[in-house]
């Protein structure tokens, strides 16, 4: 029996941390035509997106970019689940929801880990790091997270990673919700995995995902034994790099909206998008600021994209939620841990005047549920 077609939702701002409102040339490539995943045209689109996610990610002639179809966390849990050899150890580095998240993917895949957890909200300490990398020699790999978006923290990758280095172990990074905006680079920085997603701050949509690191790294991935069939990730880099073919069937058309939104990256360069977002985040938390709310996190931890704010007493997340959504703005919640705190991201196609109709619809949301700011000086 055929059903009503479902009529789409009116157009929204979309301020939660990925998926992002996109660029219309990305949006008009999904409609590149069917096509079959294994002809030349795009064996020929993976071999340019992956070139130009390694020089995004500041890699070079020798190292490498694979693909996955899925998400972020599909991405990472091939790199964890990929790299650590049966003798092998990961020190999980945990300040947030998402170090936590590699914790579990450590686990559940029955790796031998190491977690060093800091609290929720609190910033990685490298002294610490250093010293659990002193006491136990059988650490092989360390994992952590760059941008703990669960509560905006940009984490020190730079400085992890020069104690990483100088212990001789091997670092794994989720960039997933940083890289394209943040500073990164893979050699400078002693990255010797980073996992990257294509609908956070690279500004594609869902549905594509991938790893980069030294082609050395990835070649010498076929003497751990997989313990995942669709995420072994040396399997899909002989597939990409060795027979010019996905392992398996790709999300063709939103590698192609892929594709057009990396070109857009590197045509902005990450300083320029960097640039770009931390001014909106500037005028956001100013703005904020101003109607008397409190953000989570002090100056010096802010990312360029996210910003945690305490919800004013006596409003609840969902009504707060609810009637900006009414207002054309999705702002998103945070986990338990962190109380009456809500979320709201400058990722993606915003610009000024959208973060000033925000602001605009935040005051007639508020004011309708009782909230009546005392205007603070910033």
């Amino acid at each position: 029996m055929l059903q009503e077609p479902t009529v789409p939702p009116a157009a929204s701002t979309l301020l939660n941390p990925g998926p992002v409102n996109v660029h219309a040339d990305v949006r008009e490539a999904l409609t590149y035509p069917d096509i079959c995943h294994r002809e030349a045209e795009v064996a020929a689109l993976m071999r340019r997106v992956r070139r130009n996610l390694t020089v995004l990610a500041g890699g070079g002639e020798d190292d490498d970019t694979v693909l996955l179809t899925g998400s972020g966390t599909a991405a990472l849990e091939a790199a964890v689940s990929s790299i650590v050899p049966a003798g092998g150890r990961i020190l999980i580095l945990d300040n947030g929801n998402y170090g936590e998240r590699l914790y579990r993917i450590a686990a559940v895949n029955r790796i031998a880990h190491t977690r060093l957890e800091f609290g929720w909200n609190e910033p990685i300490d490298v002294t610490r790091v250093d010293r659990a990398l002193a006491a136990d020699p059988a650490i092989t790999h360390v994992a952590m997270v760059q941008h703990e978006t669960s509560t905006g923290m940009l984490n020190p990758v730079r400085e992890v990673g020069a104690v990483v280095a100088r212990h001789g172990r091997s670092l794994v990074v989720d960039a997933i919700s940083s890289l394209g905006c943040e500073e990164f680079d893979l050699h400078a920085d002693h990255v010797d995995w980073c996992v990257g997603t294509a609908n956070k701050c690279l500004e594609g949509l869902p549905g594509i995902s991938f790893v980069t690191a030294p082609k050395a790294r990835l070649r010498a991935l076929s003497t751990v034994e997989p313990r995942s069939y669709y995420l072994d990730l040396y399997g899909h880099y002989i597939s990409q790099e060795e027979r010019d073919a996905p392992l398996f069937t790709p999300a063709v058309q939103v590698l192609y909206a892929f594709d057009r939104a990396v070109d857009r990256a590197l045509d902005e360069t990450v300083a320029g998008r960097s640039a770009r977002y931390a001014g909106l985040a500037r005028q956001l938390r100013d703005g904020l600021r101003s109607r008397g709310l409190r953000l989570l996190l002090e100056p010096e931890h802010f990312s360029n994209s996210v910003t945690n704010v305490h919800l004013p007493g006596g409003v609840a997340y969902a009504d707060l939620h609810d009637g900006l959504k009414a207002e054309g703005f999705t702002v998103y919640g945070v986990q338990a841990q962190l109380g009456e705190v809500f979320r709201v991201a400058n990722m993606g196609q915003v610009d000024a005047e959208r973060i000033d109709a925000f602001l605009g619809a935040l005051d007639r949301v508020l004011a309708k549920l009782g909230y009546s700011p005392a205007p603070v000086r910033v």
